[in-house]
């Protein structure tokens, strides 16, 4: 869907990044990570012409992105960043109608769009969708971000460190919710982050940058598992790679179904991770556990937790 091909850039003297090859396919969750200066905020907005690329060649659906309008282009990637950038004297509403406007769409569909993408970021229409930004808080303002850059139903999201300056409990949820809306629309996503826990949480493929090239590309599962080289290894954390590891599967994939204990539920979606927390926090060496329907699933054991990865 997306594709750089030996892409450079420089500012100055200072070259950003460096011959970058990389294929993003339609569905991917793409996190770009990388230190400071490692050239992922750069070769986030080369990818909307935010910031032109130098040399290489850039692709989007087969075509050369100098091909499009940058306009047009921009329509077609909702974008959203840490400081969200919305306009403080229009309302929530107008807000997230943004892009919806400038394509011409009716007032109903853009209403419909409005209150359907509210909805799915858990803020009831009816409440918010009159109030100003001032009104809101940090978390509440960056969903509204992010319905903006899904409304106009974009092929592609581009999100750069978009929940950099929320506490950690907002940030979290807010990572569910991408991850669910994920899920469950199917949308191309790339995503800058400096944040490892976040790359692991929600790609489906990191790609680690340093001094502007890739030094790997992978599942957050073979980032940890078979790192490149050591500086992969110290930056995606030696000293708790098990418990990472731990953090990409799920209670469902360990449940022993049929069997039955005594004891508080945990759904098969936590991740074993979490399950370890549950585990050492109760007490206890089996859990019982639940479907998405609140339906008994089957049983959880603590030794299920030493198990290989499947």
């Amino acid at each position: 869907m997306i594709e750089l091909q030996a892409v450079g850039k420089s500012f100055g003297a200072t070259l950003a990044v460096d011959e970058l090859s990389l294929t993003i396919e339609r569905g991917e969750f793409v996190v770009l990570i990388g230190a400071s200066g490692s050239g992922k905020s750069t070769t986030l907005k080369m990818i909307n012409r935010l910031v032109e690329h130098d040399r290489g060649r850039i692709l989007f659906l087969g075509q050369e992105i100098r091909s499009f309008k940058p306009e047009q282009l921009r329509r077609r990637m909702g974008y959203a960043i840490q400081s969200i950038g919305l306009f403080p004297h229009w309302t929530v509403a107008r807000n997230v109608a943004a892009v919806p406007e400038l394509l011409g769409w009716s007032t109903q569909r853009i209403v419909a769009r409005v209150d359907e993408l509210l909805a799915l970021l858990g803020l009831e229409p009816g409440a918010y969708r009159q109030r100003y930004p001032s009104q809101l808080s940090g978390g509440q303002q960056q969903r509204v971000g992010v319905a903006r850059a899904l409304a106009g139903d974009p092929e592609v999201l581009l999100m750069d460190e978009p929940f950099g300056a929320l506490d950690p409990i907002t940030r979290q949820t807010l990572q569910q919710e991408l991850a669910r809306i994920h899920r469950a629309s199917g949308k191309t996503i790339v995503m800058v982050t400096h944040d490892i826990d976040e790359a692991l949480r929600l790609a489906t493929r990191i790609v680690l940058l340093d001094h502007g090239r890739i030094v790997q590309a992978g599942t957050p599962a073979q980032l940890l598992a078979e790192p490149a080289n050591a500086f992969v290894s110290d930056f995606v954390g030696r000293s708790d790679l098990g418990l990472k590891l731990l953090g990409l599967q799920t209670v469902a994939e360990r449940v022993r179904a049929g069997e039955n204990v005594a004891g508080e539920p945990v759904p098969q979606t936590l991740s074993l991770r979490d399950a370890l927390s549950q585990f050492v926090v109760r007490r206890v060496d089996r859990l019982p556990v639940v479907d998405a329907h609140g339906l008994p699933a089957g049983v959880i054991h603590f030794a299920d937790l030493l198990q290989r990865a499947p």
